[in-house]
């Protein structure tokens, strides 16, 4: 975790370069943590596995992502604008 905490700074400006770009809806750590989730969106699987290769967890071979692809046909109202982007 020591690692982790190093990076953390250097993530988070990662994160929030994805935010700005609109790519992303909310992250967090897992509870315990033993690592984290994000819900991005993308025009496809691979563009967002390749903006995920920048993130600093990555670079530094602290972390890894498994990625899950899904269609959310149901969701609450106030993310409509965001979901069918």
């Amino acid at each position: 975790m020591e690692t982790i905490d190093d990076i953390l700074p250097s993530h988070r400006n990662f994160l929030q370069a994805g935010y700005d770009a609109g790519l992303l809806l909310c992250s967090g750590p897992q509870n315990p943590r033993t690592g984290g989730i994000v819900f991005a969106r993308a025009g496809s699987l691979e563009a967002i596995q390749k903006y995920f290769e920048n993130d600093p967890y990555v670079q530094q071979n602290a972390a890894t992502y498994r990625f899950i692809e899904f269609n959310p046909v149901k969701h609450q109202p106030f993310l409509s604008n965001w979901v069918t982007r």
